[in-house]
């Protein structure tokens, strides 16, 4: 597969931060193929980057590093990552076998975290089960010899305040499995189900995890997070902050990938940074998170991206952080699902557009395209009656928009 967007930025990389990994390898999707990068050149991006700052990730006695890893990462960027001092590790489950060794050899000084989604369907039809999701653990931890999981993540979040309070199946799977020994927090990754017309009365993230963090129950979440945020998700960040539940964002790279990518655009940028190395300072330095995640494919961008962690923003920085917070709001979706029950087609917009942000942001267009082609409706069915435009907070053209991902996810 071709990935434009990939060696796009690498190749931009090479020009603004001196990338010195040229022949890494870039896999596809879950990058665990073997390290293609030298001992030396794993050490020398460590070195660039140094020692993460480490926060508490809300009241606990835990300190994660202030922006973490991912076991999606290429297999270079995790071994630099461990030498950096990441020590959370989102979706530890999908390295399978392939765990690296220094996390085994040395398990108490990494957090652990497995994503488990509903069963017997996706994250919006599918169930929540006890046995089901108490099984996946220990299936899990059977294949990949971690010997337990630090935290336990319901992926995708609840489809609403109800469930969330009526439907504790996760819950008492995770309570069984404590006492077992096998894991030791419970957290979730919430997404919007506002306005889903697959999802009948779905709220917004942000009610869900006030409501879930009121509820006690969980010690942290995960959710979008990126320059450009709603008010409502603002607001809930400051109270998680003043109650103690912990703060991971996600999806932070809001339209920077395919900022890179524009040329013209590029040519007029703040001299001394970048777009992913203002945004590592701008979330770890400029908001209320515990910490946070960025997509990493390889060394090059590890260094770019990690090396601005817990750094005081620079006036380049600032500007930075303007332009691509006004860039973000022209041209990609906020994934707030506000325009959605507007569409008279049901189609999925906000997906269509998440899909579009992995193509075009994350390099990842297979993946893309798989999910895509798994919609019932997709882009191509939108009559462009422009129900949708009056509801969009950032005046998105979305027709225009919803065509051009059509393409790029075909």
């Amino acid at each position: 597969m071709a990935h434009e967007d990939r060696v796009g930025r690498r190749g931009f990389l090479r020009v603004t931060t001196g990338a010195f990994a040229a022949g890494l390898t870039i896999a596809d999707g879950m990058s665990t193929s073997a390290c293609a990068a030298s001992v030396n050149e794993i050490e020398e991006a460590a070195a660039r980057v140094g020692h993460l700052p480490h926060r508490p990730l809300g009241s606990g006695r835990r300190e994660v590093s202030v922006l973490v890893g991912s076991a999606t990462w290429a297999r270079e960027a995790v071994e630099a990552g461990i030498r950096c001092d990441v020590n959370y590790w989102h979706k530890s489950n999908r390295w399978r076998d392939r765990v690296p060794q220094e996390i085994l050899k040395n398990r108490e000084a990494h957090y652990c975290e497995i994503s488990l989604d509903r069963v017997r369907g996706n994250h919006e039809t599918g169930d929540i089960d006890e046995e089901a999701h108490y099984q996946m653990v220990k299936r899990s931890l059977a294949e990949n010899g971690l010997r337990y999981y630090d935290d336990m993540m319901f992926h995708f979040g609840f489809h609403n305040v109800t469930e969330a309070k009526s439907n504790r199946g996760f819950v008492r799977a995770y309570e069984r499995l404590k006492k077992e020994g096998l894991v030791r927090h419970l957290c979730l990754s919430q997404h919007n189900y506002q306005g889903n017309s697959r999802v009948p009365g779905g709220q917004s993230a942000a009610e869900i995890l006030s409501a879930v963090m009121e509820d006690g129950l969980f010690e942290h979440a995960q959710f979008f997070y990126s320059y450009g945020e709603s008010e409502s998700v603002q607001e809930f960040v400051r109270r998680a902050r003043q109650k103690g539940f912990g703060t991971i964002a996600m999806k932070t790279t809001r339209g920077a990938g395919r900022m890179v990518q524009d040329q013209e655009l590029m040519k007029g940028f703040p001299s001394g940074t970048t777009p992913y190395h203002a945004l590592a300072r701008w979330l770890t330095t400029r908001t209320q998170l515990d910490a946070a995640v960025v997509e990493i494919n390889n060394l090059d961008e590890f260094v770019d991206t990690y090396s601005g962690a817990g750094k005081a923003m620079r006036a380049a920085d600032v500007k930075a952080i303007e332009r691509l917070a006004a860039y973000a709001d022209r041209e990609v979706c906020r994934l707030c699902n506000d325009c959605q029950s507007y569409c008279p087609e049901g189609l999925p917009i906000a997906d269509v557009f998440r899909y579009e942000r992995y193509a075009r942001d994350y390099g990842n267009r297979a993946s893309a395209r798989r999910l895509y082609a798994r919609l019932e409706t997709r882009a191509d069915s939108c009559t462009a009656c422009g129900k949708c435009l009056s509801h969009c907070p950032q005046g998105l053209a979305i027709p225009d928009v919803l065509m051009r991902a059509h393409g790029i996810l075909t």
